[in-house]
């Protein structure tokens, strides 16, 4: 295999051990988006242990955390290590316009599935307009 020297990868590993920054909790990519009546977050973890991914509601706050693990390996030596690992973490404030009681999770292939049901206070409602003419009418003859 065939390696190739590239400067800018060794120093972010040195920047890396001098500011440790594999211990800080890692951003991990998402999509949100409105569906219906419901917004769909769809949140990156590839390699996450399931059991260590957790979601909760505090108020107005959803959090996201999960925990990939590093590659166990003893006696091995390493090429390359960029996969990263360690603690993940998202925090996203939601509105009065959701329903967290209802909110559900779902963790498949790597992609963590929040689904957050839009209240039925929020929801759009067809409003029905009634005329006053007839009233003003009979008003206006007696």
């Amino acid at each position: 295999m065939a390696m190739s020297f590239d400067p800018f990868s060794q120093l972010d590993r040195i920047a890396q051990s001098v500011f440790d920054t594999s211990r800080q909790p890692r951003l991990m990519p998402v999509d949100l988006f409105r569906e219906g009546d419901r917004y769909i977050l769809n949140a990156d973890l590839p390699g996450a242990d399931p059991a260590s991914v957790d979601v909760d509601v505090d108020g107005h706050l959803l959090t996201i955390r999960a925990v990939r693990s590093a590659a166990d390996r003893d006696g091995a030596r390493w090429l390359a290590q960029e996969r990263p690992y360690g603690a993940y973490l998202r925090q996203f404030t939601i509105g009065d316009d959701v329903d967290p009681e209802g909110i559900t999770a779902s963790y498949d292939n790597g992609v963590l599935s929040v689904m957050i049901p839009i209240a039925e206070r929020a929801k759009p409602r067809k409003i029905t307009v009634e005329s006053t003419r007839g009233r003003d009418a009979k008003a206006v003859s007696a």
